[in-house]
């Protein structure tokens, strides 16, 4: 990659960024409902340690390490996977014109994006994983820098296939708003975040089967219990990397072909 990418890279995240270091209320907001969840539903799964459920099912031995990575992949699924919404605005307001005939890299200007939503999601995970150890996360350093890698890859994946989607929306914009609602809730019940699967009638598993962030959720949660030779590692890899492959792809043809 050439020098000059790298430099429009670093512009578009600067004029990303800045606005939301200045105004970081909505990123804080963003935390209610996975904090909310953090201290009134996870104590609930403490409760069922030693009672088969989850724990059986997942070979934890701490709820937290269970639930937490389920939390972090929540997360992704609220924040970057709507992080198309901004570049929706500037599309429906023009500001996004002027940009188009700048010299900057076409590129650049998803990668930028991206980049600016790596470091309010990695913000967000110190947060949530910080609150949770006094509740009795425990924090193999190996396992955990290891899962935050996989959810930028997988935040990378989602992240660009909401830019899309949002080029995609214009001129309404509406598209992107029932596409998202449409897909993320169901995507988020069905990957098995807040509740264990596996005693699930037959239909469910199967749903849950073909949902690659099923995939990622349990390699998080192998991750976090430090089992880093378990296979659900290796499809957690495979199903990340195959969201961010896709996405990038749509992603940079999108903007090079113009907005």
């Amino acid at each position: 990659m050439s020098r000059r990418f790298f430099q429009d890279t670093r512009t578009v995240f600067v004029r990303e960024i800045v606005p939301a270091l200045r105004e970081p209320y909505s990123t804080v907001f963003a935390m209610a409902q996975p904090l909310l969840l953090l201290f009134l539903f996870g104590p609930l799964l403490a409760g069922t340690t030693g009672q088969g459920g989850w724990a059986g099912a997942e070979g934890a031995t701490s709820p937290w390490q269970w639930f937490v990575p389920g939390t972090l992949i929540m997360m992704c699924l609220s924040g970057p996977m709507l992080a198309g919404y901004s570049l929706l605005i500037e599309l429906l307001g023009g500001s996004m014109e002027r940009m188009l005939v700048t010299p900057l890299n076409r590129a650049a200007m998803l990668v930028g994006r991206i980049l600016k939503e790596f470091v309010i999601l990695l913000a967000q995970a110190a947060v949530l994983i910080g609150l949770a150890v006094p509740l009795g996360l425990r924090l193999p350093v190996a396992g955990v820098l290891a899962a935050l890698a996989l959810l930028i890859v997988f935040g990378t994946g989602l992240g660009s296939l909401s830019f899309v989607l949002a080029i995609a929306s214009q001129p309404s914009g509406q598209l992107f708003w029932a596409v998202t609602q449409v897909v993320a809730f169901p995507l988020m019940l069905l990957s098995g975040v807040l509740l264990p699967i596996d005693h699930g009638p037959a239909w469910l598993r199967t749903a849950a089967a073909l949902n690659p962030v099923t995939y990622v959720v349990e390699a998080e949660r192998a991750l976090f219990a430090g089992r880093f030779a378990d296979l659900s590692v290796l499809y957690g890899v495979a199903a990340a990397a195959a969201v961010a492959a896709i996405g990038l792809t749509w992603g940079t043809r999108a903007m090079r072909r113009g907005v």
